[in-house]
């Protein structure tokens, strides 16, 4: 009992020392699965016992005999499923052509580069090489997000990182299946005609199974035949029903039935998707933090010793310095990528989740059977995962610096809000120059912003959702120009430190405009306007002029009959090439001279 609450405490501690020093979970989740496991067995505990035993003599432990594998399994099972749900079709049509090539030529550049060398340096059987090649192959965005998140970056870099990691997940996944599939029939079979009909039927059984269930599945929720708070946990048992089922009918077959149903799930009309979805993720944190600290925990000093050698360096210097970039480069070749951009983009792939723990299962399986050199696959696996995620998260925002990627002022604009006034505000600053991008719960203003052609996500401020999307790397402003003013108080509490690193302003509530403290009026939008006047002057006139200003005077007598005048509020300072907010421009004190000033609403000069 003491065991397995430990490895819950453990786990959930790792993910939130992952959370506080921004760095992937699986990093922490390893290393203490091997603290707890193979490394207080060797040199901590007196009798060579380890803290955590998953399996003690075959039979004995927290998991005797196949249970621990049963386990796994089921597990990944649920982690493959999730990872099916954000599969989308028309992602993979609208990411563009670097992003497609990243994920079909660089996967088979680093399938077959990986394979010939883990077979050249470790003499592995070709079976396995690519079994291992296979499982490397993802990225994956629980590794990539926490890494990238404090780097400034173009949103074309972030783009293509954030999506290869997203979009490659399931597509390797489904790789490493299949080869281990046809490792396990072949080995049986010999790779003879049966061999090939035993594959064809896992194919045939995975793919069938995972689609049936899936439409059922859509059916049953759409029809509102399942009562809303047993949406989930039947949901959750229809998964492990679709594994269970497909693996009776062709052993092996399971994980690709469950890849199969997750992206025909997320690829179908099902209302629930994103109930779905914030379910499976919470369940994905528990298993996975429980899941790697068992397999970490589960290995033993002789594997570890297996990668004390010169050749465990010379394949991860291959894989991370030659086959990455040749990857990245082939599939950026007449692409609007910079070459430090390519270069930065190669030296960022972190292997993930999905590999290490799949490389425990399909390991320990195929040691279970015999296969000869099976013992290598689980330990270089971990040793690509914890190599990658170590070297990127000590190296990223210094490698971008250096190669010229980083950016040294993140001057995009992050508008909460998307009524009118707010798109219209943000088309201007558009036209300006600046990257600006509009969010809302709103689905309808989202689509109206949409249309007019502004970069505009339908997200709510109380979901993590936002924090999590590396391509807003480069915002450093941040605008509330919603109706509610709670709505405004809680993005500037939220994200003022992550979106509002030179500034963070909100429009102020009617009570504000005379009550506020000095402290509170510096984060204004407005000096002296509530939502009320913006919308007014808006209705009144939905034009954003400009008045050239030639000096400290004309300011002041242009600003006070703005003032004045109900139905024209002013808006922002164009000097130079810098654009400023009115209360920006008077807090820092800047010179009142030779500037032009936009105000929206009735024209006044």
């Amino acid at each position: 009992m003491l065991e397995l609450a430990g490895i819950i405490i453990l786990g959930i501690l790792a993910q939130w020392v992952a959370w506080k020093f921004k760095i992937p979970a699986i990093l922490p989740l390893i290393l203490i699965g091997l603290l707890v496991g193979p490394i207080a067995a060797a040199y901590i505990t007196e009798d060579g016992s380890k803290w955590i035993e998953p399996i003690w003599n075959g039979e004995k432990g927290l998991f005797p005999g196949d249970y621990l594998y049963n386990f796994v399994s089921l597990a990944i099972s649920i982690i493959l499923f999730e990872g099916g749900l954000t599969l989308k079709r028309d992602e993979i049509k609208n990411v563009g052509p670097v992003i497609s090539k990243l994920i079909t030529l660089g996967a088979a550049i680093t399938f077959f580069g990986a394979g010939i060398v883990a077979h050249k340096i470790f003499n592995l059987s070709w079976e396995l090489s690519f079994l291992f090649s296979g499982l490397i192959i993802v990225t994956g965005p629980t590794v990539i997000t926490p890494i990238l998140r404090n780097i400034p970056l173009k949103k074309d870099i972030s783009t293509v990182l954030k999506w290869e990691g997203i979009l490659i997940d399931p597509i390797g996944a489904l790789v490493a299946v299949l080869v281990f599939e046809f490792i396990t029939v072949g080995g049986e079979s010999g790779f003879t005609k049966t061999a090939f009909i035993e594959f064809g039927k896992i194919l045939l059984f995975g793919t069938t199974f995972g689609f049936t269930f899936a439409h059922a599945l859509a059916y049953v929720i759409n029809k509102k035949m399942i009562p809303h708070y047993l949406l989930n946990v039947a949901s959750l048992s229809t998964v492990l029903l679709v594994f269970v089922e497909s693996e009776l009918f062709a052993h092996e077959s399971g994980l690709l039935a469950v890849v199969v149903m997750g992206m025909v799930l997320g690829n179908g009309k099902l209302k629930n998707i994103k109930e779905l979805l914030y379910f499976k993720e919470s369940l994905s944190v528990l298993l996975i933090s429980i899941l790697f600290i068992l397999l970490a925990a589960n290995m033993n000093i002789e594997e570890l010793m297996l990668l004390y050698s010169w050749k465990t360096l010379a394949l991860f210097a291959i894989v991370v310095f030659v086959i990455r970039p040749l990857a990245v480069f082939a599939s950026t070749i007449n692409s609007k990528l910079k070459f430090n951009e390519k270069i930065f983009i190669s030296w960022v792939g972190p292997r993930g989740i999905v590999a290490a723990g799949i490389a425990s299962l399909f390991g320990s399986k195929l040691l279970k059977q015999g296969v000869e050199g099976a013992e290598y696959i689980t330990p270089l696996v971990f040793m690509i995962v914890l190599g990658t995620v170590l070297l990127n998260a000590t190296t990223a925002r210094f490698f971008a610096r250096i190669v010229g990627v980083f950016l040294k002022k993140s001057d995009g604009i992050l508008i909460v809000g998307a009524s009118n006034p707010a798109r219209l505000i943000a088309s201007y600053l558009r036209d300006k120059g600046k990257r600006i991008v509009i969010i809302d719960a709103n689905k309808q203003f989202i689509e109206q912003a949409l249309e007019d052609n502004l970069e505009a996500l339908n997200v709510n401020i109380y979901d993590d959702e936002l924090t999590d999307n590396i391509e807003l790397n480069d915002v450093g402003y941040l605008i509330a120009l919603t109706a509610n003013d709670t709505v405004n108080k809680q993005a500037l509490e939220n994200f003022s430190e992550i979106f509002g690193e030179h500034g963070s302003f909100k429009i102020a509530s009617s009570t504000e405009i005379n009550e506020a403290s000095a402290e509170e009026k510096l984060h204004f939008f407005t000096p002296k306007d509530d939502y009320i006047n913006l919308s007014e002057a808006y209705r009144e006139n939905p034009v954003i002029h400009q008045v050239k200003i030639a000096d400290e005077k004309q300011y002041k007598e242009v600003l006070n009959m703005l003032y004045n005048e109900e139905k024209s509020i002013p808006l922002f300072i164009e000097k130079g090439t810098g654009l400023y907010l009115i209360t920006e421009y008077e807090r820092d004190q800047m010179p009142k001279k030779e500037l032009i000033l936009s105000y929206l609403g009735k024209k006044i000069v």
